[in-house]
């Protein structure tokens, strides 16, 4: 397709607005490493809440959400708690307060309060720069993928689809290294605000040329409505037979089973709390544990809605509109619909407000993720066993060149993965498979140490890069067994070593204050401190967590709802959306108090750990 002259206006003046805003925020993040990983935390909370959301609005995920809803119907809402999606509800009720009062610059710094500096410690924070490393590379082949599917569809031929992809990487890559933080969330303000109109113009074209009796002629019975069964029951033969194969394929036919390996993988992954990336760093960022809390609470209502009007809206015109040009004989390329649509359907100028946008999310993933992990580089390897006694600009330039070896080693990465399903399965079910147990244990078991977090990380990441070796094993599948070794691990590693320092362990408690089993630690901290008021919170943070899934769920129906253009399921989804917003209201928000969600001091010193 070649690009109107009005098009191509509007995708360079885009980039170049995100460069200039490097150049100009470069000073103020080159004041130190709080600056340019953190901004300091000064930012709002609102706009880390908008970063975040612009962060997950990746052109990868959207690609991989248009598939689902295209095939699976109105059941594919429940799908992204393959991610899972509902990990924003676990830290907005309790996990984002618990995290951000440790006063940490990264994860690695977090295992400092949480298990000392002894050895364990230290083979802890190298399992977690490890781990961080591995998803960003895995992330960021991710990204690569579904921008080279995109720029294919727009961009003049001639040139491998490859190379647009490493042009738009080399911008991003430069005005998130020049910016840090400060840059990443000014720039992706107004990436949000230019998908938000993008998502919002998709789905007024999809209303306004696609009738309802359209949509049900081109989808099979039962498309259209939430409810399932044990077996899945939806019969594209007739229709697409390519969609019925890539269902086989997929392995979700028993969708019962698979709704309940999601739920209970979902649980487990949420509960340990965010994964070392651009996620766990807005919520650190965070002024303070109440305001990271309300982060994390704010992520759902900004992205859900508009991501899902536009997955709706073009999900719709391609079901309709394109029908069988979604497939070349036997083959079903359904990543390719989001491109396709834009290219076929969308009017000159909002066509290139639409790149721009797409562009714009892939862009906010992608600054997010190479920030996060720079921090992991510079401020947990280079600056803690390299250079100790360095300045802070040294530290800035180390991060300009950790910047551009993650962009590398991750572009590489995404020139050798076959599609975005493929890496989207590895990350959430594999990758997420062997992080799960050892950072579940480390929040609620006291007897957990360095060591055992050690040994269960480790394990985990080997057996989820050992699955890469075997194709033919769906990652899904394998998620209980990568769970069993790395809780194997994590148990037999902690059982085997000595109990982490007392001192350690009252400090991580009294900061955090978790729930869970701590009792030992609770009495010891009770015993030094007689008005210390313990977390027995966990009955409310449960009921709360219940309550958020169902709002989360709602809000992702209600504009898919509204697009199909099913107006009274859409006012179901809304009233539940209020009912569960008033309860949380009540339950959640009312209780972020001061006294509860106080400001947590810097984590600035190494905690002295004390002999056995």
């Amino acid at each position: 397709m070649k690009l109107h002259w009005v098009d191509l206006a509007v995708l360079i003046a885009y980039l170049t607005t995100m460069v200039v805003v490097g150049l100009i925020v470069k000073r103020r993040a080159r004041l130190g490493m709080s600056h340019y990983f953190l901004g300091a935390n000064k930012l709002p909370w609102w706009a880390l809440s908008m970063s975040n959301a612009a962060s997950m609005f990746d052109i990868s995920g959207t690609m991989w959400l248009v598939y689902l809803l295209f095939a699976y119907g109105l059941k594919s809402v429940f799908m992204p708690w393959l991610w899972p999606v509902f990990n924003q509800v676990f830290l907005m009720i309790y996990l984002s307060a618990w995290l951000r009062r440790s006063g940490a610059l990264t994860g690695g710094d977090w295992i400092t309060l949480r298990f000392g500096s002894d050895l364990g410690a230290e083979a802890s924070r190298i399992s977690v720069v490890l781990f961080a490393l591995v998803s960003v590379v895995g992330f960021t082949g991710y990204a690569f993928v579904g921008l080279s599917k995109f720029a294919a569809e727009f961009l003049p031929a001639g040139i491998p689809p490859d190379s647009y992809a490493l042009m738009l990487i080399a911008v991003t890559t430069l005005y998130t290294s020049l910016g840090g933080l400060y840059s990443v969330v000014i720039t992706d303000l107004i990436q949000f605000t230019i998908m938000v109109c993008c998502s919002l113009a998709l789905a007024w074209l999809a209303v306004t040329q696609v009738a309802p009796d359209q949509l049900a002629a081109a989808t099979p019975a039962g498309w259209d409505e939430i409810a399932f069964s044990w077996q899945l029951d939806l019969q594209w033969s007739d229709l697409l037979p390519a969609v019925q194969d890539r269902i086989a394929d997929d392995g979700f036919e028993t969708f019962g089973a698979f709704f309940l390996m999601m739920v209970f993988k979902g649980v487990l992954v949420s509960a340990a709390g965010p994964a070392p990336n651009y996620d766990m760093q807005r919520i650190l960022a965070a002024r303070s544990p109440r305001e990271a809390s309300l982060v994390s609470g704010m992520v759902s209502v900004v992205l859900f809605i508009p991501r899902y009007l536009m997955i709706a809206g073009i999900t719709v015109l391609a079901l309709v509109r394109l029908g069988p040009q979604v497939t070349a004989g036997d083959k079903l390329d359904l990543e390719a619909v989001l491109p396709i649509v834009i290219r076929d359907f969308v009017p000159i100028g909002l066509t290139g407000l639409m790149i721009a946008g797409l562009i714009a999310a892939f862009m906010s993933t992608f600054a997010g993720t190479v920030n996060s992990a720079a921090a992991y580089l510079v401020n947990d390897v280079y600056r803690r066993y390299w250079n100790p006694r360095g300045t802070e600009r040294q530290y800035i330039r180390a991060s300009y060149v950790a910047s551009l070896a993650l962009v590398v080693v991750g572009c590489a990465a995404g020139r050798l993965t076959p599609s975005v399903s493929t890496a989207t399965e590895w990350i959430v079910a594999a990758l997420w498979g062997g992080y799960a147990a050892p950072n579940v244990l480390k929040w609620y078991w006291w007897r957990m140490n360095g060591h055992g977090y050690f040994w269960g990380m480790t394990t985990g990441l080997a057996g989820a890069v050992t699955l890469l070796a075997f194709p033919a094993v769906k990652p899904l599948q394998a998620f209980p067994l990568l769970l069993a070794i790395s809780a194997a691990g994590s148990i037999a590693g902690s059982l085997a070593t000595r109990r982490q320092s007392p001192a350690v362990l009252r400090e991580f408690y009294r900061r955090t204050r978790p729930w869970g089993l701590w009792r030992p630690v609770e009495q010891a901290v009770i015993a030094a401190d007689p008005s210390f008021v313990p977390n027995h919170a966990l009955p409310c943070d449960l009921f709360n967590v219940a309550v958020g899934i169902v709002w989360q769920t709602s809000l992702i129906a209600m504009p898919i709802y509204a697009v199909i253009q099913q107006w009274r399921h859409a006012a179901i989804a809304l009233a539940v959306t209020v009912g569960a917003t008033a309860i949380l209201k009540r339950t959640w928000y009312d209780r972020l108090g001061e006294r509860e969600f106080q400001s947590a001091e810097p984590l600035l010193d190494v905690i002295e750990t004390e002999a056995p």
